[in-house]
């Protein structure tokens, strides 16, 4: 394991002794794949109370975009169904497989794809997906590091939340989907009053949350309901 690998786990490790917003852990997480694996951009999809794949947390817009346009195409549903990671080189030669899905992908720049899952024991819970700008084989050590990021997605989620149950399980990343929905809203918010794109919107939103030491989920709230006007 290089440096820079081993300084990425060691700041996913810190996170996980600390009081951090299950939000912010996985964004750090997404954003910890792209380093370490070396794609363009990462995502992390989960279960709801359904079992449907909703999206948790995304790296960039692009990707936030193409995870909630396909929850239920491509890579990331094929691993989840399987509980097997899906490597794909090139997207171009799996157009006969997720036609729409690769044509949205690619419309984003997106030409590869790596899916791991995140299992809980037995149980599948979600899916981390790491998408690169160019066509690239993984081998098996990467393959190995992407599993081991998903592992420690799903520990950190879980253990945020002291979740041993399966009711508590559900009610966790239940609760982690919506946490999320509600950030997208205030970034809408954001975006519509200072005229800002939506991954602009974002790092002031996780900037200010960080700087006065608030949960992303919180202050997002505040900001959808009118109650925080600090912009």
């Amino acid at each position: 394991m290089d440096t820079a690998t081993a300084e990425s786990f060691a700041e996913l490790a810190d996170a996980l002794v600390g009081d951090v917003d299950p939000m912010d852990f996985l964004q750090l997480v997404t954003v910890t794949c792209v380093d370490v694996l070396g794609g363009a951009a990462a995502g992390v999809l989960l279960s709801d109370h359904r079992g449907a794949l909703r999206v948790a947390a995304a790296s960039s817009e692009q990707a936030l975009q193409l995870l909630q346009r396909h929850p239920d195409d491509g890579p990331s549903l094929e691993c989840f169904r399987t509980g097997r990671p899906i490597a794909v080189a090139d997207l171009a030669a799996c157009v006969d497989r997720w036609t729409d899905f690769v044509a949205q992908a690619r419309g984003r720049g997106f030409v590869s794809a790596l899916a791991v899952p995140m299992r809980l024991r037995a149980e599948l819970i979600g899916v981390l997906t790491v998408y690169g700008t160019e066509p690239v084989v993984r081998d098996a050590a990467t393959l190995r590091l992407g599993q081991a990021l998903a592992d420690m997605a799903t520990i950190g989620l879980l253990q945020l939340g002291a979740t041993r149950s399966r009711e508590r399980v559900v009610e966790r990343l239940q609760t982690t989907i919506n946490n999320r929905i509600i950030v997208e809203q205030a970034k809408g918010v954001l975006a519509e009053r200072l005229h800002l794109n939506m991954d602009r919107s974002f790092a002031l939103l996780h900037d200010t949350a960080s700087r006065d030491s608030r949960r992303l989920s919180d202050l997002a709230r505040a900001i959808v309901d009118g109650s925080e006007l600090v912009f």
